[in-house]
């Protein structure tokens, strides 16, 4: 089983890996409900989707009937007006089948306009309070890409109290020593206000470069088992922060049996980097 911790100042404790809905955006509902067993046979309670992944949302409604209770249920929105992102919300819970989401998230508020139009009066932050106060709603977080995210997510936690962030973090990531920097100053701040840390691409392997595609996700991920235990377990051997899984569903399994075993054996930061240094690994995010 997976551990849990604290989600930030939420109240909930969610398993440290979440599972990222952008694997169910291309998948029917039969290989959709499949997944589900893999999570419960895992014991994951979060679920991280947005409403810009496919079918994702329309493929997680039906497991609400029977498992809302099991879930710390989160989406997202890319609306950065009050008006389009209220709509979105609401279509998002219609798709979702539920009367209400733990999280809402602005999603990828990376470029600089669109963060002040969706920060600024009658902007996307708007429509989450609103339906924060009307109890559709119950935290409110920010995420984004690249290696300008990191120093534009200390700009939103001086503009608003978000309670969760997310953010790439992988070995491969963190070469990068600017982002390393903004990262590690990004992370102290979550620490003291209580912020939950969420963090994506931890199997990203490299860029496809007109390779002929494999898998699922947009770059290419780590397929090899001792590949996939290293960097899993360099993640989640940072304290307090939560690993969003892949968005493929046939390497779920692995990412998931790396998790439970990395913890019950676990090493260094430091050791799972040195493994990961021998793989041929390139960053996404230039």
């Amino acid at each position: 089983m997976i551990p849990k911790i604290p989600f930030g100042r939420t109240g909930h404790s969610s398993t440290r890996t979440i599972f990222g809905a952008a694997a169910l955006s291309e998948v029917t509902q039969d290989e959709a409900d499949r997944t589900l067993e893999v999570l419960l046979e895992f014991g994951i309670n979060h679920i991280d989707t947005a409403a810009s992944y496919g079918d994702a949302e329309l493929r997680i409604g039906p497991w609400m009937h029977g498992h809302r209770n099991n879930f710390f249920l989160a989406t997202k929105t890319g609306q950065r007006s009050y008006a389009a992102a209220r709509d979105e919300i609401h279509r998002s819970l219609e798709r979702l089948r539920t009367d209400h989401v733990d999280l809402i998230q602005l999603h990828n508020l990376v470029d600089a306009g669109e963060w002040e139009e969706a920060l600024s009066d009658g902007g996307a932050l708007d429509a989450c309070v609103e339906a924060r106060e009307a109890g559709l709603v119950r935290f409110i977080g920010v995420t984004g890409h690249g290696t300008p995210i990191a120093a534009m997510h200390l700009r939103s936690l001086n503009r608003f109290a978000f309670d969760s962030v997310l953010f790439p973090y992988s070995w491969i990531t963190m070469q990068d020593a600017h982002y390393a920097e903004d990262v590690e100053a990004l992370m102290e701040v979550c620490v003291k206000r209580d912020v939950a840390m969420q963090t994506i691409k931890s199997i990203a392997a490299r860029p496809w470069n007109g390779r002929p595609r494999t898998h699922a996700p947009w770059y290419e991920p780590l397929d090899d088992h001792h590949a996939i235990d290293a960097a899993v377990g360099w993640v989640l051997s940072r304290p307090g922060v939560f690993l969003n899984m892949v968005s493929d569903i046939q390497l779920l399994p692995k990412v998931l049996d790396a998790a439970a075993r990395v913890v019950e054996e676990p090493a260094t930061q430091e050791a799972y980097g040195e493994e990961l240094a021998r793989l041929q690994l390139e960053p996404l995010f230039v």
